[in-house]
């Protein structure tokens, strides 16, 4: 499927992901599959917090590494009819999956970052509130006539919306909260490279507008996907309010059927949000060879006032799908550090002596009495830190990690 001039030109790797039709039989598969993974999973967490348990007591400290998951999970599979009757390789991910999400969370308590960063220990999956994931490797699927083949016999049908690029080297079938089945590839993307301009941009990322730029003709405003869909998910979401179960009775039909709009309808938000983010970003990223990109973390922004406002802006991805889209087009794409960007000048580099508050739009200095909108001189500053622009600064960014390119 590849060339070896195309895989020579790689850059990375990328999710292709496709729709599935699934058959009842095949859907009777994937549930059996993911009844033994979640068993799986389940008992990694309580060997993990038994072995946790007994390091307390004891003088010496006893291991839960990789080694000693996996012999579990073949005594298991010896042990047990109904674990061999799935194939191996989902359940092999599961093992490994579990010692990713353990490994970052015992890389976090050791960093002692703060409390709300951390990643959390791994958890029970229970069977009624997680969600059916299956990971296979290059030798649990293949690709026969249109049609997906998982180890185990079940063979699904890919709606193929798009050609892979690459032949894919692993696949996760997952079902989301609306009831629908996709496939997820994973391949290797070629460059392809855009003609150069000779043009560059400085892209501050802001709540009043998603992005503001050097250019007025690629600023993004704010798109309000989630603001125009409020009032019809307020009503599904009084809807399950009105007929939700008491603990321990089954959910009723209305209920269930109100969770699958609310669940249909983030869905399509979040990919109004997603269409937004590569069109403007696709834009941007042909009209210029390099962009100075704020590193901004809009994390923050979830305790204040502004929470509702900036997770519908979707700072976040649009930033990941600007440089995504920079790096696939061989762009010069350069994070600067957010501090004292809306304080700095852009045309003299003098910094105000006291904080700016977000009611005051228009950027005044002090020292030159350079006069511009708060946000496009802070778009300014972004590409004399990242030393793309030559009349400011001397055309050089400052040293230490205020600047880096995006890998």
């Amino acid at each position: 499927m590849t060339t070896p001039d195309q895989g020579a030109r790689d850059i990375g790797h990328a999710r292709y992901t496709y729709r599935l039709r699934v058959s009842s039989t095949a859907r009777t598969g994937l549930g059996a599959e993911w009844a033994r993974c979640r068993w799986v999973w389940n008992e990694c967490v309580a060997m993990s917090r038994k072995v946790h348990a007994l390091n307390r007591d004891a003088a010496e400290k006893t291991t839960c590494g990789p080694a000693q998951l996996d012999m579990m999970l073949t005594e298991a599979r010896a042990a047990m009819g109904w674990l061999r009757e799935g194939s191996s390789v989902p359940q092999q991910q599961t093992v490994r999956d579990f010692g990713k999400s353990r490994a970052k969370a015992l890389k976090d308590v050791k960093t002692r970052l703060p409390m709300r960063q951390r990643a959390g220990m791994p958890r029970m999956k229970r069977k009624r509130a997680t969600l059916p994931t299956l990971n296979y490797t290059r030798r649990g699927f293949r690709l026969k006539d249109g049609r997906l083949h998982l180890a185990g016999g079940i063979v699904l049908t890919v709606v193929w919306s798009r050609e892979l690029p690459t032949a894919p080297s692993s696949v996760r079938v997952y079902q989301d909260a609306a009831g629908h089945w996709y496939a997820s590839f994973v391949v290797a993307v070629p460059a392809q490279p855009l003609p150069e301009t000779g043009a560059v941009l400085g892209v501050d990322w802001g709540v009043k507008e998603t992005a503001t730029t050097t250019s007025d003709a690629h600023d993004l405003p704010h798109p309000q996907h989630g603001k125009t869909a409020a009032q019809r998910l307020a009503r599904y979401q009084r809807m399950m309010a009105r007929r939700k179960p008491v603990n321990g009775q089954a959910p009723s039909r209305g209920y269930r059927q109100a969770k699958k709009q609310t669940a249909k309808l983030h869905k399509k938000v979040a990919r109004q949000r997603q269409d937004t983010a590569r069109k403007w970003a696709k834009r941007v990223v042909r009209d210029h060879d390099a962009i100075a990109v704020e590193d901004f973390r809009p994390k923050f922004l979830a305790k204040t006032t502004m929470a509702r406002k900036a997770a519908d802006a979707a700072i976040g991805a649009t930033k990941r799908a600007l440089i995504e889209m920079g790096r696939k087009h061989g762009r010069d794409i350069r994070l600067v550090h957010p501090a004292h960007t809306t304080m700095d000048c852009a045309s003299c580099g003098a910094r105000t002596k006291h904080a700016l508050p977000l009611s005051e739009r228009t950027y005044t200095c002090t020292a030159c009495g350079a006069s511009s909108p708060r946000d496009k001189n802070s778009a300014r500053v972004m590409l004399v830190r990242a030393g793309l622009d030559p009349a400011g600064a001397e055309g050089v960014g400052p040293p230490g990690p205020l600047v880096r390119e995006a890998a």
